[in-house]
């Protein structure tokens, strides 16, 4: 229930944003016209009309004719009015350019952008609702949504980008008669690059891949499990995988798509099998795993996320690099908005193709098969986590080799008996990369085979009598290989996490430090120079004074026509409010990006260690 609340809660946070992205600048620009054409108007009127009751000239009817005349033309319409009696009248007031010709322009420009935001809202959610009603129009549904969101959002950008440059002159030029050249040229650079880079990436070929950590394994090396699926396979009425990929994942799967495997792109149908997890089931409960899968195949799951997997990374490229764009912003919640109320059509149906795959398998094999090889799965996925998680928070360097296959095979059947195991199973998912699989209590009432709380442990602890991982010839080699190089990532990523972690204290720690942070200088001009180290910024001027990051509270760069500036406002006060200290950095040149990189990287890491120091303080109990 509080992991609903959490996503209704992003959605109406996401939904607001879209709103406000949609329609604040352009409604602000419709407001500022309206107002100002209004205000036209009226001074216009009431000086014409004292204009011509002055005039002594006019005889009563001709001063009540004219008078009638200006107040059916107001100025706001004369760039509408397009008879051919208004002609003086529209060629006098709306000039190509003129201050009323822009108004004019503004304030349809704004109406028309107002609309095409009311209708991609629309669309958003129609294309949306059509994902839920029927499967069938899910890929049709999505690919129309793809192509008009971006190209859109695109439209959106130029347009609200164009009238924020307007704002930017007119706003002051009309309230204070007068214009800021800087202001104008920041909103100019900010709407030139947003509607730049929402262009070249609605264009740009987007990279997008499906790498598999695995080996093929061949026909040769495991003929009886080759055969087995092929029978499965006969049994599910559907084509047998084209290959095989052995790993050391904590899941199993099926895909159409094209995927990378060990630098080869393979084709067709691809079936994973986790040679651990296979060690842990017996033929019987690992045959009603692969039914399961099989039966992904044989109902189309994985030819439907074949076409549409690489659109939607492509569509959640394009949504989140919308939002690194500056102005390009006003496309991303639009974006995500409908990529959401998708996605939850998406996990609406894999809940029903995982029951149904569920029910084939138990149909195929047995269903207490089905339901033990989801628990025995659940239970070994929940504990290799735990370990991992274990010896990632370790405060000290992993050396060697970890072991974490042989440390997880020996605790799961301990763990299993401990009251963790069942307080972790009454909500365990089965683990799986594309799918949001039900929780198991619900796929056992699925597939109309419960089994009691109490009883998993002992059918986690059980070992089988024979697995599908003793008929893979090259099974140990290929999990030799793939231990070998996770646990090296494994370790290289806890190190880094160390070099974040310490202050440092010692000089083992300061070693880590060192390496992933080590003091980068940056020179200046007139010879001078500034440092970036872990310990704070040190200068070169004034004696090779440092500013302690603890010192620090924030961080803002000023680019200055006289000379570049990194104030540093401190924690505590001066005579005038907070303390601030101006660090001169004139001459960084093309090093100016690196610095601001550098600076905001190092500043980052400490606070990360204090915020670290200070969690361990208050989970450490008071003496």
């Amino acid at each position: 229930m509080a992991l609903a609340r959490t996503i209704h809660a992003d959605l109406f946070r996401v939904f607001l944003l879209t709103l406000v992205s949609l329609f604040a600048i352009p409604a602000a620009t419709l407001v500022f016209t309206e107002y100002a054409l209004r205000s036209e108007d009226a001074e216009f009127l009431q000086a014409i009309e004292t204009r011509i009751a002055s005039d002594t000239r006019l005889s009563a009817a001709d001063k009540a004719q004219a008078t009638e005349f200006y107040r059916s033309h107001p100025l706001s319409k004369a760039c509408s009015a397009t008879a051919p009696e208004d002609k003086n009248f529209h060629d006098k007031v709306c000039s190509p350019y003129s201050m009323h010709w822009q108004f004019h322009w503004a304030d349809r420009a704004a109406i028309w952008t107002l609309v095409l935001g009311a209708a991609l809202l629309a669309a958003a959610l129609v294309l949306g609702a059509l994902a839920f009603a029927n499967r069938g129009l899910r890929y049709a549904s999505f690919v129309a949504g793809w192509r008009l969101m971006t190209v859109s959002s695109a439209a959106e950008v130029a347009l609200q980008s164009a009238m924020l440059v307007w704002l930017s002159f007119w706003l002051t030029a009309y309230f204070w008669q007068s214009y800021y050249v800087k202001l104008i040229i920041i909103a100019g650079i900010a709407a030139a690059v947003a509607v730049f880079y929402a262009i070249y990436t609605l264009f740009k070929q987007l990279p997008f891949g499906n790498e598999i950590e695995g080996e093929v394994v061949a026909e040769a090396d495991a003929p009886r499990l080759w055969e087995r699926i092929r029978q499965l396979a006969a049994r599910v009425k559907t084509a047998p995988p084209d290959q095989i990929v052995a790993g050391i994942d904590t899941n199993f799967f099926v895909t159409e798509a094209p995927c990378e495997v060990g630098g080869r792109t393979l084709q067709g149908r691809t079936l994973f099998v986790s040679i651990p997890l296979l060690r842990v089931l017996d033929q019987s409960e690992a045959d009603a795993v692969l039914a399961h899968e099989l039966a992904h195949l044989g109902g189309g799951d994985t030819r439907s996320s074949a076409a549409l997997g690489p659109k939607l990374l492509q569509f959640d490229q394009y949504t989140w690099k919308m939002r690194d764009g500056g102005l390009s912003i006003v496309a991303h919640y639009l974006l995500r908005l409908y990529r959401m109320i998708f996605a939850f059509a998406l996990a609406r149906d894999s809940r029903e193709r995982e029951y149904k795959a569920d029910r084939v398998a138990a149909s195929l094999t047995a269903p207490g098969a089905i339901v033990q090889s989801l628990i025995k799965i659940s239970a070994y996925a929940s504990y290799r986590n735990d370990v991992e998680r274990k010896l990632f928070a370790q405060d000290r360097q992993h050396d060697g080799a970890l072991g974490i296959a042989g440390f997880v095979a020996a605790g799961l059947p301990p763990y299993a008996n401990s009251d963790a195991f069942v307080e972790s199973m009454k909500t365990a998912d089965v683990p799986h990369p594309y799918d949001s699989h039900p929780p198991l209590l619900e796929r056992m009432r699925n597939v109309g085979h419960h089994v009691p709380e109490s009883a998993y442990g002992a059918i986690v602890a059980t070992a089988p009598e024979a697995s599908w991982a003793d008929d893979i010839e090259t099974a140990a080699a290929i999990e030799q290989r793939l231990w070998s190089d996770y646990e090296q990532r494994f370790v290289q990523n806890h190190e880094l996490s160390l070099a974040y972690r310490y202050e440092p204290a010692t000089e083992e720690e300061r070693a880590v430090v060192l390496r992933h942070f080590p003091p980068v200088a940056f020179a200046l001009k007139n010879g001078e120079s500034i440092e970036v180290s872990h310990a704070g910024l040190r200068q070169s001027v004034d004696g090779g004074s440092t500013i302690a990051w603890d010192e620090v509270k924030d961080l803002t760069f000023h680019d200055n026509t006289f000379g570049d500036l990194l104030v540093v406002t401190h924690h505590d006060k001066g005579m005038l409010g907070a303390r601030t200290t101006k660090v001169k950095v004139g001459g960084l040149g093309k090093q100016k990006e690196n610095f601001k990189g550098a600076v905001g990287r190092y500043w980052q890491r400490h606070q990360f260690m204090r915020a670290q120091q200070q969690q361990q303080q208050q989970a450490s109990p008071q003496p």
